[in-house]
């Protein structure tokens, strides 16, 4: 829609849309943020499971086998977790990505074109990138989780065979 067929408010009403899309990318970057706290809370307590079990099997006279078992379905569920962890990262990457997308092309309307700039101030072209996405560092978190936890399902059904 052209501003002439929208009307004397297009201006503001297509600021009210910019600031609108950029609040609500900011939130799912918290979103984001929050679902990182959460895995990593749910790998502490495992962790704190298998330091405990750890623990008492120095001390305790139950079969290697139980343990192993413990051993086992820890790190199963914590290879699924890793799963579960990249595929939520890859989905607000996708997700932020789209918001942006769109928050440039507002900002194609505006008299400053703040987040496209700062992009292309970021990521030169001919140059390198002098900046490193935040997403593709925490893609990595669950990976090294994944091969911790497949780690300790081989360690695990080491013990039981």
């Amino acid at each position: 829609m052209t501003p002439k067929e929208y009307g004397e408010r297009y201006l503001d009403h297509l600021l009210e849309q910019y600031k609108l899309y950029v609040e609500m990318a900011d939130r799912v970057s918290q979103r984001r943020d929050q679902s990182n706290r959460f895995y990593a809370t749910i790998y502490s307590i495992l962790a704190a499971i298998l330091v405990l079990a750890a623990r008492f099997k120095l001390s305790d006279d139950t079969s290697d086998g139980t343990w192993a078992l413990v051993f086992l379905i820890t790190g199963l569920v914590g290879a699924l977790l890793a799963g579960i962890w990249y595929m939520n990262i890859r989905s607000y990457k996708t997700l932020n990505s789209a918001k942006f997308q769109v928050i440039n092309e507002i900002e194609n309307q505006l008299p400053v074109q703040g987040y496209t700039k700062e992009w292309e101030l970021l990521r030169p072209v001919g140059g390198p990138p002098k900046y490193l996405q935040l997403t593709r560092i925490e893609q990595y978190v669950p990976v090294v989780f994944l091969l911790l936890s497949l780690a300790l399902v081989v360690y695990a059904a080491y013990s039981l065979a």
